[in-house]
């Protein structure tokens, strides 16, 4: 018997699942909140949830993520009344089992159901979560595991995968995992930078070349996807591989055939692929800056690692972490990380992200060499003076010993407190701007996108940033 849990603020709704799951043998409990249906699920570690979209308070798409998070980790079926293109896609992005729109179809919620359960038992029964090998990846935040749950997938098969994410999330890391974790892990690991060479020199890289075969080719070398027989190829910066070469290595891909430049004769070669990017290829595909067969290649499964900033929970973990590699490599250990220093990590927005943090957290240590703790002042200056440009209220500073200025008056004074710091009044002109967009455009998001030169992604980061819903 399962307990399914049912969130929707439609007393109709909620009966007719509830009397579905309770005719199929299941515990049904009910909630017509987002607040009290987070806390119902937290308590009674529910197998599945059905989850509305537009409840009173909060937008059910934002609150998948939490709730695949709980310890029960159940399945999330969403429903909604105003179904479209972009919702069903969001759902699923962000971990929904499936999306169903209303009026509901009980044959359709039925089968729904048995396939989710069939599913938990599937996964149960091999035992859930795998162990994974996780060197240098580090934290605990549900946005990662959600990520390291797909390295568990990826790793169980051959199937290629595509690793998006800004620089310095650590996309190079992630895709060792997926090799240590699968069954190639006592074979090579080969990993090649796209964006680092030119167009000729990639190519000879991949492909390999004989003797003579142009000039300068002194002697036979092999390429990376004769190296990476057997074992796992990353191609990094997969966006900036020139189009003349997508072709020929779309063909590699389809066929796990080459032939070397200059050779006569093709070669095999049984590699498994992980591509990393920090580019959009699905706008690049629509730009024509990329092939879009190539694309659906690639991304057999895809892993977006979220920035540092979406996981700050995480920072206080990485930076002992650091701070330990440093202790060994140095040969200096007892050195503690004061207060101060973690509030300045957790305060800071970590544009470069992990990759930033461990050039900060080494040049901190190495301004504190003889010290016995490692302070803020150690952080390099930038990112001090980011922290304090964002901690600034708006309240000037007066000298002691300059004269006092006498009050300001009138009627159109107002009072310091009264006024906004520069950042909030920025974030409350960015919600306008998204309100009156969707007002203008009927909550179409095409159209959004179109009218306002945004991303279809930041559009969505930014709808959730402000918690703004469609009309």
């Amino acid at each position: 018997m399962a307990s399914v849990c049912i969130l929707d603020d439609d007393r109709l709704v909620r009966s007719l699942l509830s009397d579905t799951v309770t005719e199929m043998g299941h515990r049904a409990a009910e909630s017509p909140s987002l607040t009290e249906g987070l806390r119902m699920c937290a308590e009674r570690g529910c197998d599945v949830v059905f989850l509305d979209v537009l409840l009173p308070d909060g937008n059910g798409l934002l609150a998948i993520e939490r709730l695949r998070g709980l310890p029960s980790r159940p399945e999330v079926v969403i429903i909604t009344g105003h179904g479209d293109p972009e919702g069903a896609e969001l759902a699923i992005r962000h971990g929904a089992w499936d999306f169903l729109e209303k009026p509901l179809n009980v044959e359709r919620v039925e089968l729904t159901l048995r396939r989710v359960l069939a599913f938990r038992q599937q996964q149960n029964a091999l035992g859930g979560r795998r162990t994974l090998k996780r060197a240098g990846i580090i934290g605990e935040s549900r946005a990662l595991r959600a990520c390291l749950d797909l390295v568990a997938e990826a790793a169980a098969s051959d199937v290629n995968v595509l690793i998006s994410g800004e620089t310095g999330t650590g996309k190079e890391l992630f895709a060792r995992a997926i090799h240590e974790n699968s069954a190639r892990a006592d074979q090579e690991f080969i990993a090649l930078d796209c964006a680092s060479m030119t167009e000729s020199l990639l190519e000879s890289r991949l492909f390999g070349h004989t003797k003579g075969s142009f000039t300068g080719a002194a002697q036979t070398r092999e390429g990376v996807f004769r190296f990476a027989h057997k074992g796992t190829l990353l191609m990094d910066e997969v966006g900036e591989m020139p189009s003349s070469m997508q072709r020929s290595f779309l063909r590699v891909l389809e066929e796990r055939r080459f032939r070397p430049i200059g050779a006569r004769d093709e070669v095999e070669s049984d590699f498994r692929l992980v591509a990393a990017t920090n580019r959009n290829l699905p706008e690049m595909v629509q730009l024509g800056l990329f092939r879009s067969d190539l694309l659906f290649r690639l991304r057999g499964l895809s892993i977006t690692l979220p920035p540092l900033r979406e996981r700050r929970e995480d920072i206080p973990q990485l930076a002992d972490y650091l701070l330990d590699q440093l202790c060994l490599r140095y040969g200096e250990c007892g050195k503690e990380l004061s207060g101060d220093f973690m509030e300045t990590l957790l305060a800071y927005s970590w544009p470069g992200n992990v990759r930033e943090l461990l050039h900060a957290v080494e040049r901190a240590f190495s301004g504190a060499r003889n010290e016995p703790a490692i302070y803020a002042q150690h952080l390099p200056v930038e990112i001090r003076v980011a922290v304090a440009r964002d901690g600034v209220g708006g309240t000037a500073v007066t000298p002691s010993d300059a004269p006092p200025k006498p009050p300001p008056s009138g009627p159109d004074f107002q009072p310091a407190t009264a006024y906004p710091t520069f950042r909030n009044f920025k974030a409350e002109a960015e919600k306008n701007y998204i309100e009156q967009l969707l007002l203008r455009t009927g909550g179409s998001i095409k159209e959004a996108v179109d009218l306002s030169g945004l991303s279809r992604g930041h559009l969505y980061e930014l709808m959730k940033k402000y918690n703004v819903e469609r009309p």
